[in-house]
């Protein structure tokens, strides 16, 4: 046993045992956690792919020691541990789906096979094998024929048929004189498997089997005459499932399928109740509470609900290899663990990033749940064949952080509505029943407001009551400033042209104010030549006169000298004299 490096977990995860050479090459589905003994611990049954083409065996773990082995005779694409009868002492069986066949196995020992229905033969093929048998046509008119038919037909061709269409002109002799006596079978290859419960949700409750084969087909069978009880039929090939509900009560399929769609199967019928359409291929599927969460190849995790609503999306930093649910009852946590790429494991809730575990090699399988006496026990293969086992710590506590841009976590929370009064629901009958006169007053307000508008913009067009000039002879814009505590204050004028490239010239500054309050120095002032984009400042000197405290407006006019109308006007509100009121 040696330690795992679980730099970046936080400390929520202890490393309880870690072996490199176990030699376990599996992935997630054929991955389950059992109590296969009855004494209350469980253990973890795994289908060890062996080299792809040898060595596929199931094995079962019992803390870190290897307590059995099985010799499966073919690759295995999945296994699920059920209950399938009621006798005592409840021990589950365990299904493997290899290949068209369901191997059952009861108390670690072979108990029972299932083989899927053998499937529509081509009648075209049937007579072109015929006529080989008969000895009308050679081996080389047969692979034309073949092919011609492959190309064509609605029915698939058999997997002897396409063995013959792969093999070189040198070999098709010895494999015509081989196969040509023994008759044509088309069989259907399961993809995937899981289990739903008979008629009561109880944790060891009687379980169907739910099946998807190559054949489009999803089939839920029979856990003690092992007959077909539903057919249904999807688009494509069925690659990936998660089942919830009762069969005898209501139940809901979720699919993935290899056409990159998410199909969602219900009891009422036997076709696809609702469609998600990706833009990528999904390689994960794991339902989380309600809702479905996919993680595809394009390197994102997203969520849908159970109509196909896309709730989020997020990118993760690296391909996703293996995908489980994390569901912990006693804590209230339901999470999704994703394995990358980048030998990493990271765990979510919904969109938050909750935790992640550096592993040593790439992750190919992932289980989470009770193993031995512990409840939260997570279990890795990795690539290179190795096992990891790591416990969850009891006083570990998860914090819902948002690694994505966008609206904080806060928006999501329900404010809490106070409950209708009878004023509202009075003003809501109201507003029913007057619509059609409360419409007609608003817009009737609306227009007497714009036309208010209109005249005022009008009015100081007119006036030239605006800093901007509306003349575009003398384009001008001009601001004031005032400076000073009184009751001597200095006055900046800020004048521009703001023409492209034609100067003004012959411009002139006048102010009229209250002679009761104030002075000016300059009352009259001629403004030079303004070249385009420049600010020309014009001071002056104001004095007030009046000792009473109070202020008022100075208006400043730009005059033309050939024109009876000014070009600008601002109105300026003089402060009050702060200097006179302290003496």
């Amino acid at each position: 046993m040696s330690s795992v490096d679980s730099s970046g977990d936080g400390g929520k995860w202890l490393d309880a045992h870690y072996d490199p050479v176990a030699g376990l090459y599996t992935f997630s589905s054929c991955v389950d956690l059992a109590d296969l003994s009855g004494d209350r611990e469980s253990q973890l049954v795994v289908g060890d792919l062996g080299t792809g083409s040898s060595g596929m065996k199931l094995k079962v773990y019992r803390g870190t020691v290897l307590i059995s082995e099985n010799t499966l005779l073919d690759l295995p694409a999945g296994l699920v541990a059920f209950f399938m009868d009621l006798h005592e002492p409840r021990i589950p069986a365990v299904a493997v789906a290899s290949g068209p066949c369901i191997y059952v196995y009861k108390n670690l020992r072979p108990y029972f096979k299932f083989t899927l229905p053998s499937l529509d033969i081509n009648p075209l093929e049937q007579d072109v094998w015929q006529q080989v048998r008969e000895g009308q046509i050679d081996p080389m008119m047969l692979k034309e024929m073949l092919e011609s038919i492959r190309k064509k037909a609605d029915i698939p061709l058999s997997v002897r048929s396409l063995r013959f269409l792969s093999l070189d002109a040198d070999e098709v002799d010895e494999f015509v004189q081989l196969h040509k006596q023994q008759p044509i079978r088309r069989q259907a290859v399961i993809t995937c498997i899981g289990t739903l419960k008979k008629s009561t949700a109880d944790e060891d409750g009687i379980s169907c089997l739910v099946i998807g084969t190559e054949s489009n087909n999803v089939f839920v069978l029979d856990p003690e005459a092992f007959t077909i009880l539903r057919k249904m039929s999807l688009p494509a090939v069925p690659t990936m499932m998660d089942v919830t509900g009762q069969f005898d009560v209501e139940f809901r399929i979720t699919v993935a399928c290899r056409n990159g769609s998410i199909y969602i199967l219900r009891r009422e019928s036997e076709q696809p109740k609702y469609c998600i359409e990706l833009s990528s291929h999904p390689v994960g599927l794991v339902r989380v509470g309600k809702n479905v969460v996919v993680g595809c190849t394009d390197e994102s995790l997203q969520g849908f609900t159970q109509k196909g609503k896309k709730l989020w999306k997020i990118i993760l930093p690296a391909p996703i290899t293996t995908m489980a649910a994390m569901d912990l009852p006693t804590r209230g946590l339901q999470a999704v663990l994703l394995g990358l790429a980048n030998c990493q494991v990271q765990l979510y809730r919904e969109k938050n990033l909750l935790s992640t575990i550096k592993t040593p090699d790439t992750v190919t399988s992932i289980c989470f749940g009770r193993y031995g006496r512990e409840d939260g026990t997570l279990l890795m293969t990795t690539k290179g064949g190795g096992l990891i086992v790591k416990i969850l710590k009891r006083t570990a506590v998860f914090d819902d952080r948002d690694s994505t841009p966008g609206p904080p976590l806060a928006q999501s929370v329900r404010l809490n509505v106070p409950k209708k009064t009878k004023l509202y629901v009075d003003q809501t009958l109201r507003e029913r029943e007057n619509g059609l006169d409360m419409h007609r007053a608003f817009h009737m307000d609306l227009s007497r407001i714009r036309l208010a508008a209109a005249r005022a913009y009008v009015k100081a067009l007119e006036s030239s009551l605006t800093p901007m000039s509306s003349n575009l002879s003398e384009p001008l814009k001009m601001n004031a400033v005032v400076q000073g505590l009184g009751p001597s204050f200095k006055l900046t004028l800020n004048i521009q042209n703001t023409a492209s490239c034609r100067p003004v010239m012959n411009l002139a500054i006048s102010f009229l104010y209250d002679d009761n309050l104030y002075r000016i120095r300059n009352p009259y002032m001629r403004i030079p030549l303004l070249v385009p984009g420049l600010i020309y400042p014009v001071e002056t000197f104001v004095e007030c006169t009046s000792d009473k405290g109070v202020s008022d407006i100075i208006k400043v006019f730009v005059l033309h000298k050939e024109k009876s109308s000014p070009l600008l006007t601002a109105h300026i509100n003089m402060p009050v004299s702060e200097g006179l009121m302290l003496s």
